[in-house]
């Protein structure tokens, strides 16, 4: 069984839940340390002064803050306590919006919240509440001496909690250039619906897997026996520059199958299937989305 790695509860309103919090995440992937080409032996890193260029105990370092190029201001154990938030073992939701609302990028890590000893009734209360309502909880967190913004809503069985970004924490649309919609013809844009129609599935995530690991992994344990590593052939990707769109296009429908080449021959979107999702649905991505503005 996993170790909690913060226990606490969950507030909404005067009730409180105890609650545990465990990753709902796992890395599957290769770790790797760096070696000594000569020998294959650890390499220890050190910390060295640019000054001085002589290693550094730990006991000598601060925390400096960079105002300008090569300016440091320190930073103490005092002053980080004076800006510290007072720690709480508590999740508070502060709201309940439409999930709709929220843009996909404020997203990040989630975790799930398991009942302490003696809240189950509680805990199921609660999530059953959120799942009826389609609403989900925007709550903040104190995790590792910084505030976190989180989302709360009903998976399944369980009450999930995911890390959410802070709206200035979110680049801006207009820092960058994306193309307007101006000169797209009408016959290049109903065979590009057309190919995403023929692509449609339900949603399997167990259908897609971590090839480069899978790979990785193959070729260690290859090495580890001595032998040479046995990987599938995978096609050559196809050039980014496209000379022909619409020959593009019609070259993806007719190698997409005999369902896609029928469909493309017929001029027929497959039949399109709504994808089953356990949390709320998500609606559309706000496009103006991480110029202070919060869909919260």
């Amino acid at each position: 069984m996993a170790r909690a790695m913060w226990k606490g509860s969950l507030a909404f309103g005067l009730v409180n839940i105890p609650i545990e919090l465990y990753s709902a995440t796992r890395d599957h992937r290769p770790k790797f340390r760096l070696l000594h080409a000569k020998d294959e032996a650890p390499v220890r890193y050190e910390r060295i002064c640019q000054t001085e260029g002589k290693a550094v105990g730990w006991e000598d370092l601060v925390k400096g803050y960079e105002y300008a190029k090569g300016r440091f201001v320190v930073v103490t154990k005092d002053d980080f306590k004076t800006a510290a938030l007072e720690k709480t073992k508590t999740i508070d939701i502060l709201d309940f919006v439409n999930p709709k609302e929220i843009d996909e990028r404020y997203f990040e890590t989630p975790y799930y919240l398991q009942p302490a000893k003696g809240a189950d009734r509680a805990y199921a209360l609660l999530r059953e509440a959120i799942r009826e309502s389609g609403q989900v909880g925007i709550a903040k967190i104190i995790l590792r001496d910084a505030q976190h913004l989180a989302a709360v809503e009903a998976i399944g069985d369980a009450i999930v909690l995911t890390m959410m970004r802070f709206a200035d924490e979110l680049a801006s649309l207009d820092d960058f250039r994306f193309p307007k919609a101006e000169g797209i013809r009408p016959a290049e844009l109903k065979m590009a619906r057309q190919l995403i129609d023929n692509l449609r599935a339900k949603w399997n995530p167990d259908k897609y897997a971590d090839e480069y690991r899978d790979n990785l992994m193959k070729v260690i344990q290859a090495k580890l026996k001595g032998r040479k590593p046995r990987l599938e052939e995978r096609e050559t990707p196809q050039s980014a520059d496209v000379v022909d769109l619409m020959a593009r296009l019609r070259a993806s429908l007719e190698g997409n199958g005999g369902k896609a080449a029928r469909a493309g021959k017929a001029g027929k979107p497959g039949k399109a299937v709504a994808p089953r999702t356990s949390a709320p649905a998500r609606g559309k991505k706000k496009a103006g989305a991480g110029k202070g503005s919060h869909a919260a």
